[in-house]
């Protein structure tokens, strides 16, 4: 029986589209596969095993897999910073930065951005969001937040959010992999919250959606003029070698102004806002009611403020 492809509507072409995985066979074997689960369970959830195969990509020799990378998952070279032949390792080219008018940002004090490139589904209603990637299934904002792990003053987090609007962005390895502010607005000091490291890809959330909560993650807090709180969550992954924070801490954040990135793998950042405080785009909101993701670049349009 062929495997089941994931299908996602893309905003530019106005076509659902089959989405090119990267380690397709292996992704399948870990999670679709009894032998593979434990492997999983054993081994790749681990950070040693992520840590490991992120050093290998930070070897000299690495740098031999950025030009068939690039062929075969048919990059845009021109968006790049710099020449693909300057990038010394496969995580510098991974992480890369583009020229900023590969990724204009969407005008107007009330319009809120996608924080990242990639696959998106938006929920008006936190509380109503279940069964986007297994049916019936859904986590509580209390885990999301890590309420377990941080001190009593913070315990009020999930209520803060309750009945909120929701966005879970979704990175493959082929994506631009640095994520930006949705908003303007002061952010607080990230907190980060530990955990496992399993896929965030489709075929592993099919199988267990609450990866997205038990794995390690980095949480903000943004007090915005129109939005009010917001909170930004990048969730690490299998061969995520690291969430790194790059704004610098105390300084007011600029909307689209780069936050922070992740090296190698894939991975998901997750916009939480309060409840009335956003109106995602009607397109968004119309394929994630039906479980399907929107893909779209970062600096694209969002929603407005509510």
């Amino acid at each position: 029986m062929p495997a089941e492809p994931i299908r996602f509507f893309n905003r530019y072409t106005k076509t659902v589209e089959a989405e090119k995985i990267y380690g397709e066979t292996w992704l399948r074997f870990g999670y679709e596969n009894p032998a593979g689960r434990f492997l999983v369970w054993l081994l790749a959830r681990r950070a040693i095993f992520s840590w490991w195969y992120g050093r290998k990509m930070n070897r000299r020799v690495s740098a031999l897999r950025i030009l068939p990378f690039i062929a075969k998952y048919d990059l845009d070279v021109d968006e790049f910073a710099k020449s693909p032949f300057d990038y010394k390792t496969f995580n510098e080219f991974f992480y890369r930065a583009l020229k900023p008018s590969a990724r204009p940002i969407a005008e107007g004090e009330r319009v809120a951005v996608l924080p990242a490139d990639g696959r998106h589904l938006a929920f008006p209603n936190i509380d109503a969001a279940a069964g986007f990637y297994v049916k019936g299934a859904k986590f509580s904002l209390a885990e999301l937040l890590g309420e377990g792990h941080l001190l009593e003053e913070h315990q009020v987090r999930a209520r803060k959010f309750a009945g909120g609007a929701m966005l879970i962005s979704r990175l493959c390895p082929v994506d631009y992999h640095r994520f930006h502010f949705p908003v303007d607005g002061q952010p607080a000091e990230p907190i980060s919250i530990n955990g496992w490291l399993y896929s965030v890809s489709p075929v592993a959330l099919r199988r267990n959606i609450r990866y997205l909560v038990e794995n390690k993650r980095v949480l903000t807090l943004v007090e915005s003029p129109v939005f009010h709180t917001v909170a930004i969550i990048e969730v690490g992954a299998t061969n995520v070698g690291s969430i790194k924070q790059t704004h610098v801490p105390g300084r007011p954040a600029v909307k689209g102004e780069e936050k922070g990135l992740f090296a190698f793998g894939g991975s998901c950042v997750i916009t939480l806002f309060q409840r009335g405080r956003v109106r995602f785009d009607a397109d968004f909101v119309a394929q994630s009611a039906q479980c399907v993701e929107t893909y779209a670049k970062m600096g694209d349009r969002l929603g407005v403020a509510g």
